[in-house]
């Protein structure tokens, strides 16, 4: 069955519409008529299963059949993920929809190689907000992440918030085991994080200078392992194994 995404803002259970870019794929691309079913979701857990019963140039108007909720995961898991080059960062949002991230922040590093005015990037977060909408209907995800417009990475630290744990992916020899870091903060706490904050790096890691203001905002540096991994695929190995030890 076909899913589409209402903004938690215009979601009405007692009145279901689908408009502008999810209406015209329904009418236009699918070639859904009155009496088809598909699924609604609002990125907040909430879902609907509908019935279509009107349809016009505009909007196409859903009778609810059935509503259900699915409760968020256990470890809030925030992604900082420094831009890659490409279209890289398409595919890291992506995935860390597939995984269960709840927010994702863009990083504009020193080694990044774009440099974004505000205009710029909050046209990238939009863009890459549609992607994350995308992700989320494919897979069945009915929690969207939050995504942030691209920032420095003093900025972020700024308005980061309280994170039970804060980690930073590192090439550095100090780097410890993430399954080490884990196993002392149950140790520590008598239970696992319920909120971790996952930083990687751009191509060629973070500068010493980030690293640095990283580990003086409590970030701990972790391994990958031996082998150097592509920035999408540390970001995707970081979720997994966070999204298997914490969920």
């Amino acid at each position: 069955m076909h899913r589409f995404y209402i903004s938690p803002e215009n979601w009405n259970p007692n009145a279901l519409v689908l408009s502008e870019g999810e209406g015209h794929h329904a009418r236009d691309v699918l070639r859904m008529k009155r009496g088809d079913r598909a699924v609604l979701f609002n990125g907040r857990g909430r879902e609907i299963t509908g019935e279509i019963i009107d349809l016009t140039k505009s909007i196409i108007h859903f009778r609810k059949l059935q509503e259900s909720e699915t409760p968020p995961l256990r470890c809030r898991i925030t992604l900082g993920q420094a831009i890659p080059k490409g279209k890289n960062m398409d595919l890291i949002v992506q995935k860390a929809v597939e995984i269960g991230a709840v927010e994702i922040a863009p990083i504009i590093s020193e080694r990044t190689i774009v440099d974004l005015d505000s205009k710029e990037a909050e046209q990238k977060r939009e863009k890459w907000q549609q992607t994350a909408i995308e992700a989320a209907k494919q897979c069945g995800q009915n929690w969207l992440p939050t995504l942030r417009a691209p920032q420095r990475l003093k900025d972020f630290f700024a308005h980061a918030g309280v994170l039970d744990l804060r980690l930073i992916g590192s090439l550095q020899p100090d780097a410890i085991h993430l399954k080490k870091i884990l196993s002392d903060y149950t140790d520590q706490h008598g239970e696992r994080p319920q909120s971790v904050l996952m930083m990687v790096g751009p191509e060629g890691d973070f500068t010493p200078a980030e690293l640095g203001l990283a580990k003086t905002n409590g970030c701990l540096p972790i391994t990958l392992g031996p082998i150097i991994l592509r920035v999408e695929t540390a970001a995707i190995y970081c979720l997994s194994v966070l999204s298997y030890e914490l969920m």
